[in-house]
């Protein structure tokens, strides 16, 4: 694998990433939209779910599965945060085979920030 390929790569992962959201939020604002056009929408209340990362993507995948277009949606904003997460795993190896000690120290140091502010901020 040369750095050329890994950088095409990188290249049709953001590419596909954005358009693969594009569709999926689509279908599933469709889905809404057409499951909840008479109702009225209450902005007066919100509420903060204090749950962990992996009970949302769980409920999100249930969703999924029945067809619900609001975790359709949801969805398609977990496949939009991932895309650019897969860019840095990718450049990761990248930097790896080029050998490149600075830049993976670097890169292995956001994915350590990203996971924590994950893991400890999620539902806070």
């Amino acid at each position: 694998m040369t750095d050329k390929t890994i950088q095409r790569i990188i290249g049709d992962v953001l590419k596909y990433g954005v358009r693969t959201v594009l569709a999926i939020s689509t279908i599933g604002g469709l889905i809404f939209l057409y499951n909840h056009a008479n109702e009225q929408a209450d902005y007066a209340r919100f509420t903060e779910n204090d749950r962990s990362i992996i009970e949302v993507v769980s409920d999100v995948f249930s969703g999924v599965i029945n067809m619900q277009g609001r975790s359709i949606i949801f969805l398609a904003i977990i496949i939009l945060f991932c895309t650019p997460l897969i860019r840095l795993l990718l450049s990761l190896v990248s930097f790896i085979i080029e050998g490149d000690k600075l830049y993976v120290f670097i890169t292995t140091l956001v994915l350590i920030i990203i996971a924590f502010s994950m893991y400890f901020g999620f539902g806070h």
